[in-house]
């Protein structure tokens, strides 16, 4: 498209910022610019509902991004319905001459922006799509066969180069708002999709935005204070990024997990500055290695989920859909009804409050329901306990997480669960048992994270909440149970 007087339809999903997205940027060069959103019916896609807290972060974002938008006279459609219906609309309606959004890779979506492309361009409609959410496309990176990776390290080997070389396309002017963005000079003529008019999803809403600022501006300070180092030195003073992250009590993980969920920054643009640091000593090298190498494992779950879109509903090491995990009819997939529905309903409501009487679990459990987010190191901890000491179906933790996690993705979520399951692609053996006590020795040895989060556990008086509660299981007795039942899945 080259002539200045055309508009662009620009198609807003998981990108929600003005910089470094390239098909804003695309559009920006042909003329005029009008944006879109569409809250896409699950019965009409057969998309997975959106979780609670995902939703109350992305109807925060949406505002500052409609926000930023007019400040350079571009508006924001925000409709809901059939994204077919929408999108095959609109071109027509709004005079546009192209359409244009960044892609995304998860069934059915993918299959719904093809025939929404198809349509548009038997009618004459000028469509682009364009890459942007992951470092790496998921067909690009591929064994000496063309299959796709199933093991993480030598993934992570071949798609390094392939990730360097998309990021090394980026420049300066990337990480700004495209120079020539502008909206129409006329008023859009109605359109018969009602607006939709927000709402708070989250029950504890308020909660979440006194730990939580999201948006594109947000994000770019959140990726700041890692490049200065805010972020990369424990409360203690010992090493940064790549060893503190495993230390729940330290602010030494990057905080970027949402803004990169929602495209509020892109990895290309983490990478590229992360890269940038190192290479000018802000950032040691080994921090800056960890964090590639994190951004790489992002991109490793969702090339699994391309290949396996029945991720979240069905265990990809097929012996496991014989194991006997504890499910209630609630969960999708290839499960069975596998005893005490009662139990099992009081062990789960018990994980999910943190009143397990186990110190770390609880803490971490605690952590996810007040802020939507929970340490990397304490995921681990809390999907081993549940999967393992208390037998329950790890899909059952991927739901819980899916509602109540701000950084919550169709991928990473899933395929996270399997690991720590033993179940998934690159699995965590199942034989490894996360054993909370010792991680929480370990990791959180003057007991910083627990207390801050469990004040009970150092006593009544301490917390006002009446005494903790005794282990709701030994935790040697059912990690010999859970390793009993593996013997038995595996037997001849």
């Amino acid at each position: 498209m080259t002539d200045r007087s055309a508009m662009t339809l620009v198609w807003f999903r998981d990108d929600l910022r003005l910089a470094d997205n390239a098909a804003l940027e695309w559009a920006a060069q042909g003329g005029e610019v009008i944006a879109v959103v569409i809250d896409e019916d699950a019965a009409a896609t057969g998309v997975r509902p959106r979780g609670a807290a995902a939703s109350w972060w992305r109807e925060r974002s949406l505002s500052r991004l409609a926000g930023r938008l007019l400040e350079h006279g571009v508006p924001m459609l925000h409709l809901a319905g059939d994204p077919v219906d929408i999108m095959t609309a609109l071109p027509g309606l709004l005079a546009v001459d192209a359409v244009v959004w960044n892609r995304r890779y998860e069934e059915p979506l993918r299959f719904v922006d093809s025939r929404i492309k198809e349509t548009l361009q038997a009618g004459g409609t000028e469509v682009h799509s364009f890459p942007g959410h992951l470092l790496t496309e998921p067909w690009q990176v591929t064994t000496g066969e063309g299959r796709p990776y199933r093991v993480f390290t030598p993934y992570s080997r071949a798609a390094t180069p392939v990730a360097e070389d998309a990021v090394a396309q980026l420049v300066e002017a990337a990480a700004q708002v495209p120079a020539d963005l502008r909206g129409p000079e006329k008023d859009l003529p109605e359109v018969p999709f009602p607006p939709v008019r927000p709402v708070d999803p989250a029950p504890w809403a308020a909660s979440l935005a006194d730990h939580w600022t999201p948006g594109e501006e947000a994000g770019q300070a959140v990726l700041a204070a890692f490049l200065t180092g805010d972020r990369r030195t424990t409360a203690t003073g010992s090493p940064g990024y790549a060893d503190g992250r495993d230390i729940p009590d330290a602010d030494a993980t990057t905080g970027l997990s949402p803004y990169l969920r929602f495209g509020e920054v892109s990895p290309h643009r983490v990478w590229y500055a992360v890269a940038r640091a190192v290479d000018a000593g802000d950032v040691p090298a080994a921090d800056g290695s960890a964090l590639h190498s994190e951004l790489l494992w992002r991109d490793f779950a969702w090339q699994r989920l391309y290949h396996r879109p029945d991720l979240a509903s069905r265990c990809v090491r097929e012996q496991f859909t014989q194991f006997p995990w504890r499910w209630d009819n609630s969960l999708p997939g290839d499960v069975k009804h596998l005893g005490d529905a009662t139990a099992l309903a009081q062990d789960l409501s018990a994980w999910r409050s943190g009143t397990t009487g186990i110190p770390l679990v609880d803490a971490g459990m605690r952590e996810l329901w007040t802020t939507g987010w929970m340490h990397n190191r304490v995921r681990m901890v809390v999907g081993s306990f549940l999967t393992k000491n208390l037998l329950a179906d790890w899909r059952h933790g991927e739901q819980w997480f899916w509602d109540t996690l701000v950084d919550a993705d169709p991928a990473s979520n899933p395929f996270n669960w399997q690991w720590v399951a033993g179940c998934g692609d690159d699995a965590s053996p199942y034989f490894r048992i996360f054993n909370p006590e010792t991680q929480r020795k370990k990791f959180d040895p003057e007991l910083g994270y627990v207390n801050r989060w469990v004040p009970e556990f150092a006593g009544p008086e301490a917390a006002h909440a009446g005494p903790y509660p005794p282990p709701m299981v030994d935790l040697r007795e059912s990690r010999q149970r859970a390793l009993a039942a593996y013997e038995c899945l595996n037997a001849p």
